[in-house]
């Protein structure tokens, strides 16, 4: 409801009324879906003026919409790229015919990288006739109004419609580009070569670095394996020290982290995406939309496994007085197996040794399975000891061959609230050295695992390292003598594995063909290399 009040700057203030105590006649929120239909639609000159605190009266639909947006208007190849990247054909050496570029990561948090992703990107909007003339059509609709100027107009010649529809008369609208990569799941150290690209038809030496900004998106599921990665090595590690190396044996650690990140990343594709790059190291996951991705772009059914589990709103509907018998339910509905229940709704110490620790206590060391118990607020790592502690009060503890104090395998502890890779291992950290083994508990991990990262995590880069112009090749670098971290590699690459297991880019074409590890995977618009999801875990199992 509108209070009547304004902030400084001209903005209402709002105030929520709660317990149903509100008026409905003041209630500023509007019913804009019911029944799978849309009854307002909004255009995007009204929000700009309500960001400017005008006041816009909504438009109700006066036939309610019932179909959403057919197909994908996103996937129109003309358009997925910078739009300064629509001039640049203008600005090449004349006599230009081939534009070679490479992807690399040029330093970051982590040596050891990854490479994940590329394979979803080609197959989603690379592979086969992907241009046509109703997509040049539609992307030169948006290019005239969007290059124009109130004062100086549009020039005609920054759209290169005829370089477009030459791809689809020669081509049939396929991409005329190589590409050679790492195999997917690889672990190279950064500052390597990861894939290259160039054109393969003298006319589109433009398309080369045009498609540079779709291809450096695998930035993001790449830097998500590789901090997936690590946070297995660490759970490994303190499995290992805190005496329970059978959990790794038996492949248990893969369902130590698991992925609760949908919901707090920026769109479907991202979770899609990051959710399978951490399913290369894991096999807990909420993400669905990861298993899908994996289903569709990588040959695996079924690569990622869930349990039954509670949330708040299935726990606080029973109120605080049934918060017992919501628990008891819980162990009801699910006979055996490993089920989790959220504990902190209330008071997560009852719920520790009252409820779980004493009157559900026989219900759960009789049932056929796990009961995971998880904490959703309070101090790091405090919390976590805190609930170790009233629970081993009730259900004692064993040591394992180290000596560190181990729950009954009836019962364990996930802890899902402000997991990070720094919190995860604060937190094992600080149960090894109060005596308790990492296998009492397992992580989830939202924000932090699938969005808590962005491209300079890695730095990853994408530039051109040679060309030929005017039938002569040219080696090309990039070297800012105000960042000599910036850098680029010079000439065309090859990336070589070493004797002792290290790797080398090879630069200004000096490499041996015959070993170099970058294999063509993409050409003229086909896929030349499907990968199986199983094989990327495999290889990027390597080392550990």
């Amino acid at each position: 409801e509108d209070s009547g009040e304004k902030f400084p700057s001209g903005a209402t203030k709002w105030t929520t009324v709660t317990e149903g105590k509100g008026d409905p006649a003041k209630d500023a929120l509007v019913e804009v879906f019911r029944d799978g239909k849309l009854l307002i639609e909004d255009n995007f000159a009204d929000i700009r003026k309500r960001a400017n605190n005008e006041r816009v009266e909504l438009k109700k639909l006066a036939v309610p919409k019932a179909v959403g947006t057919v197909g994908d208007p996103f996937n129109n190849i003309v358009m997925l790229t910078d739009s300064y990247k629509v001039t640049h054909h203008l600005q090449y050496p004349p006599g230009t015919t081939k534009v070679y570029s490479y992807f690399e990561c040029r330093g970051g948090e982590y040596k050891d990288v990854c490479f994940f992703g590329l394979q979803y990107f080609l197959k989603k909007y690379m592979v086969g006739p992907v241009v046509t003339m109703d997509k040049i059509k539609v992307a030169e609709e948006y290019f005239k109004i969007h290059f124009s100027h109130p004062v100086w107009g549009l020039n005609e010649k920054l759209f290169n419609r005829a370089s477009w529809e030459h791809i689809v008369n020669k081509h049939g609208g396929k991409l005329p580009v190589e590409i050679k990569a790492v195999p997917e799941g690889t672990v190279l150290t950064y500052k390597n070569v990861f894939f290259t690209l160039e054109n393969t038809d003298d006319a589109c030496f433009w398309l080369t670095n045009y498609l540079e900004s779709l291809l450096v998106q695998i930035w993001y599921p790449t830097t998500v394996c590789t901090q997936s990665r690590e946070q297995q090595k660490i759970i490994t590690k303190y499995l290992k020290d805190t005496g329970t190396p059978e959990v790794v044996e038996n492949g248990l650690h893969l369902f130590k982290l698991h992925d609760f990140g949908f919901r707090g990343v920026s769109s479907v594709e991202s979770a899609a995406t990051g959710g399978a790059a951490h399913l290369v190291n894991f096999l807990g996951s909420d993400t669905m939309v990861a298993l899908m991705c994996i289903k569709e772009y990588y040959n695996e059914s079924i690569a990622g496994f869930s349990i039954p589990a509670s949330e708040h709103s299935t726990m606080t509907s029973w109120g605080r007085e049934h918060e017992v018998d919501a628990m008891r339910n819980m162990l009801i509905q699910y006979p055996k197996g490993i089920v989790a229940c959220v504990s902190d709704s209330y008071d997560i110490f009852v719920a520790c040794e009252q409820y779980w620790g004493t009157e559900l206590k026989d219900m759960i060391l009789n049932r056929d399975g796990i009961l995971v118990v998880r904490p959703d607020s309070g101090e790091l790592p405090k919390i976590v000891l805190d609930v170790l502690e009233s629970l081993a009060g009730k259900f004692g503890t064993s040591n394992t061959p180290t000596g560190h104090k181990l729950l009954p395998p009836k019962i364990r502890v996930i802890q899902g609230d402000g997991i990070d890779i720094n919190s995860l291992e604060m937190i094992l950290k600080t149960m090894t050295v109060a005596g308790w083994a990492a296998d009492n508990l397992a992580f989830g991990s939202g924000g932090a695992l699938l969005q808590k990262l962005h491209r300079d995590t890695q730095k990853c880069a994408f530039k051109c390292s040679y060309a030929v112009v005017n039938g002569e090749g040219v080696d090309v670098v990039k070297d800012p003598i105000t960042d000599p971290g910036k850098k680029s590699k010079k000439g065309r690459l090859s990336l070589e594995k070493n004797a002792d297991g290290t790797w080398s880019t090879i630069t200004e074409g000096k490499g041996d063909p015959a070993k170099d590890q970058l294999v063509r995977i993409f050409l003229n618009g086909d896929l030349t290399v499907d990968e199986k999801f199983q094989t990327i875990r495999d290889r990027s199992n390597v080392g550990l």
